[in-house]
């Protein structure tokens, strides 16, 4: 099965009671097909008292088998929690997006959409090291007069 497919034929379960486990879960689901796999993730911490994390997803032989299953459980009363059953999403890199461990400006995609030309990098180098001129532009004011200054005409 290819992985577009499998991702087509998997739910996400979410709102999970803590009593839930993946048991439940198939037996919860299995008059909507075929289930190939049932997963719910554990928590991140150790220290964590939960036995997972609140949600799982179910992978059905068809897509049509998790098509029915979302039409028939989304907003469903399940061990006393209202549960959300929705297609399934890919899963990100890690190396990208909120979580990250790597900068934003460190990966290919930012580089290629915000590269500088060499042209550019060399002025802005030059008008980092341009010498500041000393003179006070305000000085060359000859009158205590705000306001533009105006030149007058002959006629």
């Amino acid at each position: 099965m290819s992985e577009a497919s499998r991702l087509k034929s998997t739910v996400y379960v979410g709102g999970l009671d803590n009593a839930v486990n993946e048991k439940l879960l198939a037996d919860a689901f299995l008059p909507f097909g075929e289930i190939i796999d049932v997963t719910i993730p554990k928590p991140e911490l150790l220290s964590s008292q939960d036995s997972h994390r609140g949600f799982g997803y179910v992978e059905f032989e068809g897509a049509g088998d998790a098509k029915e299953a979302i039409d028939n459980m989304d907003q469903s009363e399940f061990y006393g929690r209202v549960i959300r059953v929705a297609p399934a999403k890919p899963q990100k890199d890690s190396n990208e997006g909120l979580g990250s461990k790597t900068a934003i400006w460190e990966t290919e995609g930012w580089i290629a959409q915000h590269a500088v030309s060499e042209e550019d990098r060399l002025s802005a180098q030059e008008a980092q090291h341009a010498p500041i001129p000393s003179e006070d532009p305000m000085q060359s004011i000859d009158s205590d007069v705000a306001g533009p200054r105006f030149q007058e005409s002959t006629r």
